[in-house]
């Protein structure tokens, strides 16, 4: 993750200090953890997990303040020094089941995709998503399902749910630079197909 992106999405400005990032990654880890978010806690895991790498990324490039030089005493111990902030889970690796049943799906996928088959092919990639929802590959199978759909309505002139998939597949791959690029053609020919004449 680069550190704009981290900047991003902490919602801070480039010069931020420690205490700032502290503030702003607390707040967004209380609205975005899990046990918060009971309607969408897959998607939420995810966007925690996020929040934390960004967190931990920026507190090692923020500059630290000088740290006051202490003469050290007999009588007295210096505190210990504060926790580091905790690491992310280690995700598992997947067992020969499911790397078979992730590569299977991925198969059936790619035929649902090419015989325009949308609505089965969201409904299986959102199942595997919902089955492995720490897997940034299965992400990016759901958000190419999500705008080949949008691309589909498009075609078909349908274009508010055009834009409805669209950005789903923007929310569900954020990071994803050629995804938003092709999105942003796809928003492109959306807009000229809207015109009159």
């Amino acid at each position: 993750m680069e550190l704009a992106d981290c900047y991003r999405l902490l919602g801070l400005n480039f010069d931020a200090k420690p205490e700032q990032i502290k503030a702003s990654y607390r707040r967004l880890a209380r609205s975005y953890h899990p046990d918060a978010n009971p309607d969408n806690p897959a998607l939420a895991h995810v966007k925690f997990i996020q929040l934390t790498e960004a967190y931990q990324l920026l507190l090692q490039a923020a500059p630290q303040p000088p740290q006051p030089v202490t003469v050290p005493s007999t009588n007295i111990k210096p505190p210990p020094p504060p926790a580091p902030p905790p690491p992310p889970p280690n995700l598992p690796k997947l067992s020969p089941k499911d790397r078979q049943l992730k590569s299977s799906s991925y198969q059936t996928l790619q035929k649902l995709l090419a015989e325009k088959r949308f609505a089965r092919a969201i409904a299986l990639v959102e199942g595997l998503a919902y089955r492995f929802p720490l897997d940034a590959e299965i992400r990016q199978w759901q958000a190419i399902a999500y705008q080949q759909q949008g691309r589909q309505f498009i075609r078909d002139r349908a274009f508010y749910k055009a834009a409805v998939y669209l950005n789903k597949a923007l929310r569900t791959d954020p990071h994803n630079r050629s995804l938003a690029a092709a999105i942003e053609k796809d928003f492109q020919l959306m807009r000229r197909s809207m015109k009159p004449g």
